[in-house]
């Protein structure tokens, strides 16, 4: 995804996924709306994981230059990229 958007530059910076900690997955805006009702009901959750750190749905965060958002269900959304600031 190339879109880039404005953030407030307080989204935590949370790194890269680490596969030995509890993350919750990470899908496409437009991956979400169409996969919404095929998620497994045993791995729905009502807040989101990332490196085994909760966030309440709704909650950005960045992940590189990647902005991600808690939605409904526990899944990461990836919502747009967040350039850094030209020196």
């Amino acid at each position: 995804m190339t879109n880039e958007m404005p953030v407030k530059e307080s989204l935590p910076q949370v790194g890269a996924p680490d596969p030995e900690l509890k993350n919750s997955p990470i899908v496409d805006h437009s991956e979400y709306d169409d996969r919404d009702g095929l998620f497994d009901v045993e791995t729905e959750s009502g807040a989101c994981y990332f490196n085994g750190a909760d966030f309440a749905i709704g909650d950005s965060v960045r992940s590189g230059s990647d902005v991600l958002e808690c939605a409904p269900r526990g899944v990461w959304v990836r919502k747009g990229v967040k350039r850094p600031a030209a020196a």
